[in-house]
């Protein structure tokens, strides 16, 4: 009887066990179903996605960066097919490992190495990441061989800027460089590896439009993330092609006539529509340079040495004008009411105050006149001008002529000059302005600065009958509308005809007048190109008393940094003027020695050249003298 309740109760126990297993097991499978309801109906979508992407990658095609032409579509900076090896840090695993497998096949640098470990870093894991560009036939075979060994690299074909002129337009057309970290916007194509952006001059200035649209492609990959193919693809859009106003052979002309100088700029531009032809600034640097890796000791040589290649001298150099100034005094003068024929006795000293006021020449010009003083160019007659007019009107016709202000001609670094004012000294010296002042401003020394763009432009608007030209550098561009322009098209500064007319016949003067031209030297004898300018020589060092009493050193005399400014404006042909030239030799000495020489060249082989399309007939077959 015990045994059989004792046979009951483990029946019930163990019935009560089963219905609890049975329970356990129902709610288990319970909640799979559940769960595997909730995967694979109610998120089907979202995980067919993902499981589409860890097989199909997308990729960004970087577009084409735009090409830069000249006038006569020569182009000035395109791009050429390289190969170049990159790393995907998340499959390459070990980064310093795989840098040193790849050193083993290829050369790469330390700096390589601190650069790709640096990129790793601050990006994500799957942007490729360049590690050697410009590879050669033999550096890509022996990769592709080692291919197994090396996941996550690739050999890649891309694009790389090329400037076939190198430093010839340098500063005019700039150059591109990596993305620096703080120009990262979040725009993935700034991301890609090996992608370049304009960092200087035209490069600079059009970047965008430049840069194009970046395409994509879906590729099919492995678990090694290797391409096994491609799904789809949008292909990207080219950047813009600029068209530049620049005519490289007479920029290659300039370049040359001026490399025997240690700084110097030199522009030519349009009178009638403001095209600048050439715009040489020495000495220069080489833009390949920095989009194949500057090296950081080569960058810090370019940024210590003391003749600054990186500016650009046309458009950043300020230059005390000195006797180029002159040009703004007449017409101030004329305006004034001073007549023409008006005449100072040069006596080599003018006596204001306490102080006296040299002129250049020894025991002076005598009596001069408007014309004359120009043609001599006589500091005393200046100087006498100066005291009736006053250096505030001095100051609006220079500004009316293009000084002290910059003319926006596009490119990064432009410098303002400087034509000051009664008001500008005392604002910015604090001090009232002295009359001695004004008569050393006349000459062009002093506070008066000015950047060769801007004399060119001066000598553009006094020429072409009074109309405020500007300066363009860009021509019939697929951005923008650019339209034909003649010189009436500008403003009319106001000047009188017959003021123009008078400077223009002194200018014509300094340079072809055997009696007393500044610049007659330098003139050219062949009569339908004859040229028209005036000399400046830009003091840099203050004469003493003693050095006057015992007679004042030539330029060849003193260390090249004491040297004179040489400075010319000259515009041609003088029957019908549509070229102007500004020449700026640093320390070069005398202007109608040293600066008119090269502005007849260079205003010369521009009339031979003929960028302006003035001449029909060949230009080649057209002689020189």
């Amino acid at each position: 009887m015990l045994e059989t309740k004792q046979d009951q109760s483990q029946d019930k126990i163990f019935n009560r066990r089963a219905v609890l297993l049975a329970a356990g097991q129902l709610t288990i499978f319970a909640g799979l179903s559940a769960r595997m309801y909730y995967l694979q109906v109610l998120e089907a979508d979202r995980y067919r996605v993902l499981a589409e992407e860890n097989r199909i990658s997308l990729r960004l095609l970087p577009p084409p960066r735009g090409v830069v032409l000249d006038r006569r579509e020569t182009p000035l900076a395109i791009n050429v097919q390289i190969y170049r090896l990159v790393v995907v840090p998340e499959q390459a695993k070990n980064m310093d490992e795989m840098l040193t497998r790849l050193a083993r096949l290829v050369k790469v640098s330390d700096h390589d190495r601190r650069r790709v470990r640096r990129e790793a870093r601050r990006r994500r894991a799957f942007v490729p990441i360049t590690v050697r560009e410009n590879l050669t036939w033999e550096e890509v075979s022996r990769i592709e061989v080692n291919a197994p060994d090396l996941p996550g690299i690739t050999i890649d074909v891309a694009q790389s800027r090329y400037y076939p002129y190198g430093d010839v337009a340098a500063h005019v057309i700039g150059y591109v460089a990596a993305v620096s970290e703080k120009e990262l916007t979040g725009d993935p194509v700034l991301e890609l590896p090996g992608f370049r952006i304009g960092k200087n001059g035209i490069e600079r200035r059009f970047d965008l439009e430049l840069r194009g649209r970046a395409g994509n492609t879906e590729v099919e990959v492995n678990a090694l993330g290797r391409v096994i193919r491609e799904v789809s693809r949008r292909e990207w859009q080219p950047g813009l092609k600029i068209n530049l106003t620049l005519d490289i052979e007479l920029q290659k002309f300039i370049f040359k006539r001026i490399a025997k100088e240690r700084r110097a700029a030199v522009v030519v531009m349009d009178v009638q529509n403001g095209d600048v032809f050439g715009m040489v600034s020495r000495p220069g640097f080489d833009p390949n340079a920095f989009n194949s890796g500057i090296t950081v000791s080569d960058w810090k040589k370019l940024l210590s040495d003391p003749d600054k290649p990186l500016t650009n001298k046309t458009i950043a150099g300020q230059y005390a004008p000195g006797s180029v100034f002159k040009i703004v005094v007449a017409l101030a003068a004329l305006e004034k009411g001073i007549r023409p024929d008006m005449t100072v006795k040069c006596e080599e000293v003018l006596e204001f105050g306490n102080e006296l006021f040299h002129c250049w020449k020894k025991n002076g010009h005598g009596y001069v006149n408007l014309v004359d003083a120009l043609r001599e160019s006589c500091d005393v007659y200046f100087y006498e001008l100066a005291q009736r007019i006053g250096v505030d009107n001095i100051a609006k016709v220079a500004r009316r002529l293009g000084l002290g202000e910059k003319l926006n001609l596009g490119l990064p670094g432009e410098r303002d000059g400087l034509i000051p004012t009664k008001k500008w000294k005392l604002k910015t010296l604090r001090a009232h302005w002295l009359g001695g002042e004004s008569l050393i401003n006349a000459i062009g020394q002093g506070y008066v600065l000015s950047t060769p763009l801007q004399l060119a432009v001066m000598t553009s608007r006094v020429v072409n009958g009074g109309y405020a030209v500007t300066p363009r550098l860009t021509r019939a561009n697929e951005f923008e509308e650019v339209t034909p322009r003649k010189a009436t098209d500008f403003p009319s500064l106001n000047f009188p005809a017959d003021a123009l007319n008078l400077v223009r016949q002194a200018l014509d003067e300094v340079v072809n007048n055997p009696a007393g031209g500044t610049a007659y030297n330098a003139r050219i004898s062949k009569r339908a190109w004859r040229m028209g300018g005036k000399t400046g020589t830009s003091q840099v060092r203050r004469i003493s008393l003693q050095e006057r009493e015992l007679g004042v050193k030539q330029n060849d005399e003193l260390p090249w940094h004491e040297r004179d400014h040489a400075l010319f404006v000259g515009y041609a042909p003088m029957s019908d003027p549509r070229y102007s030239c500004s020449v700026v030799i640093e320390h070069g000495g005398g202007g109608g020695k040293i600066a008119a020489p090269v502005a007849r060249d260079v205003l010369r082989e521009t009339q031979r050249l003929n960028p302006a399309g003035t001449r029909t007939k060949d230009p080649a077959r057209v002689g020189v003298s």
